[in-house]
């Protein structure tokens, strides 16, 4: 048995989430993302292995594993940001959007990054002012009217947990905010075009504990908006906000479930090995 890792005091004072004790497929009836058999190579060197995953809607998936292992190749197979590196490719498999096969050609690949909004590594506010950041989608995706685009921002930024703290300086630039709140900012802006699913890949490693806190606590109350899905090496992170979580080692799924069985009673060695720090 392994045991639980320790989550903050203010985290554990939540009511619990009834999807923890249920299979991925008894937790939502919706898949929203299907994996089925997916290989992924740069050029010769071939990094997945045979993923087979679904992915639920409007809960919280997180991968975990060692570093090289392939949670953010997969993650970025997503919504095919991997078509911006030379020579990187599915060579086998399918990846599955509301029953749409993503990489079939007829996809329109900007409106499929509209739907499947990232959130990434190290904050990357635009040089701009904070409302400039969140409508440039909005105005890439043809939206001219001032008031929509006024109620747009407000909106994301209530959603991430920043208006009451930035309404009162909007036409100020980005990079005045601290690293936390252009993390919220980021997140801001993915949500603004309203995508149906958010990728986010380490988004808090940049961050200090507090920082972290007011992510992670955002992250959560996103869920019941969004279909989420986390790349994290914090075990105490993936242990606090996810529903379901996927672990992946050398390219291969070794095992996918609920957070509270795969941090408790996983049914892989390889699973267990890595949870309980004897490697990673």
């Amino acid at each position: 048995m392994v045991s639980l890792l320790k989550m903050p005091e203010t985290l554990l004072q939540r009511t619990p989430r009834q999807s923890t004790n249920a299979a991925p497929e008894e937790a939502n009836d919706t898949a929203m993302i299907e994996m089925r058999d997916v290989d992924f190579a740069y050029g010769d060197n071939q990094v997945l292995f045979e993923v087979d995953l679904t992915i639920p809607a409007r809960a919280i998936t997180a991968f975990i594993g060692p570093s090289g292992c392939g949670k953010t190749t997969l993650l970025r197979c997503i919504n095919r940001m991997n078509d911006l590196i030379d020579g990187a490719r599915i060579t086998q498999g399918t990846i599955l959007i509301d029953n749409i096969d993503i990489n079939a050609p007829s996809v329109d690949v900007v409106d499929l990054r509209r739907r499947v909004g990232m959130v990434f590594q190290k904050s990357n506010p635009f040089p701009k002012s904070i409302y400039d950041n969140i409508a440039y989608g909005l105005r890439i995706a043809g939206v001219t009217k001032r008031s929509r685009i006024d109620e747009a921002v407000e909106k994301s930024l209530r959603a991430s947990a920043l208006w009451d703290e930035v309404k009162d300086r909007l036409e100020t630039n980005a990079f005045g905010l601290s690293g936390g709140q252009q993390q919220r900012l980021c997140i801001a802006r993915a949500l603004a075009v309203e995508p149906e699913i958010v990728l986010m890949d380490e988004p808090c490693s940049a961050l200090d504990p507090i920082a972290t806190a007011k992510i992670e606590e955002l992250i959560y109350q996103l869920r019941t908006q969004y279909t989420i899905v986390i790349v994290t090496h914090n075990m105490q992170q993936a242990g606090r906000v996810s529903d379901h979580t996927a672990f992946f080692y050398l390219g291969r799924l070794i095992e996918f479930g609920p957070t509270t069985k795969i941090f408790t009673n996983p049914s892989e060695r390889r699973t267990e090995d890595y949870i309980t720090g004897r490697f990673g």
